[in-house]
């Protein structure tokens, strides 16, 4: 158990970018989790958010508020547009954990609050359900060059070495940790290429800890399809990145694993 308090309830910080109606389902949804203490909504739009937009959401997150609970709900407001903002460190979170997500993408609260159980076993690590892992570059030979592998081989191997921030538990300090202690051109590489910012948390934590993260079986709700992922020569990029951090950390820090977190109330097999 890490020395860093684990104190009840967690954090949602959501990543959002000029799609109000996603944002709105996706506020609306998380809303009704048992375990949320507050929403945090990372803005990096030109134009600040608009009267009605906040009305809707304060209006929302009070009427499925529930058991006399008082959800914060803010907007997080950024100047410069980079992918960095969304780990930019928030002074006033009342919890330790942060579940780190994307606007356009939902769990049942149910699966949210099992993943955020298991981060309490584990506060230091990354508790995700969105799993990838790396490989040495075999078309390279053994030069330590590596590629950055999808979904499809995590599901073929087992195998996986980070959890992706759109859908991930972490320890709040790791705000911290990655705007004032991670080396700054990887945060000035994934602004400028607006790609990796995750990877980079990853790399982060797992230098941090010496250990894999925890991939937790869950159900994927989808509503939008315009993420950066859709775009062309996705992999390549990735791969690109992932050897930009081992050269920048002069090793690679992730660690693969195999070991996965299910409900077993949900699970017909043992």
């Amino acid at each position: 158990m890490s020395y860093f308090a684990c104190r009840r309830g967690y954090n949602i910080v959501i990543n959002t970018w000029k799609r109000n109606d996603l944002l709105k389902q996706s506020v609306s949804h998380y809303a009704l989790c048992s375990g949320l203490d507050s929403i945090h909504i990372v803005w990096s739009e030109p134009d600040p958010p608009s009267e009605s937009l906040i009305k809707f959401l304060h209006h929302v997150v009070h009427s499925n508020s529930r058991d006399g609970r008082k959800i914060v709900l803010k907007f997080d407001i950024n100047k410069e547009d980079s992918l960095n903002n969304r780990f930019k460190e928030i002074k006033d979170l009342k919890t330790d954990a942060v579940f780190s997500i994307d606007d356009d993408i939902i769990f049942p609260c149910s699966s949210v609050e099992f993943a955020f159980n298991v981060w309490q076993s584990a506060p230091d690590t990354m508790v995700g359900f969105v799993p990838r892992m790396h490989w040495i570059d075999q078309s390279k030979g053994n030069t330590g060059s590596y590629v950055y592998a999808g979904w499809w081989s995590v599901w073929w191997t087992g195998t996986y070495s980070m959890v992706l921030s759109k859908a991930a538990f972490f320890h709040k300090k790791y705000f911290s940790l990655y705007t004032n202690e991670m080396p700054a051109s990887i945060r000035e590489f994934t602004t400028k290429n607006r790609n990796c910012e995750d990877i980079a948390m990853s790399f982060l934590v797992a230098n941090v800890t010496g250990s894999p993260p925890i991939w937790v079986k869950g159900k994927i709700f989808e509503i939008g399809s315009t993420g950066i992922s859709s775009l062309g020569g996705h992999t390549e990029k990735r791969s690109q990145c992932v050897n930009r951090f081992v050269m920048e950390y002069g090793r690679m820090p992730l660690v693969s694993t195999s070991m996965k977190a299910v409900d077993s109330r949900n699970s017909w097999f043992w």
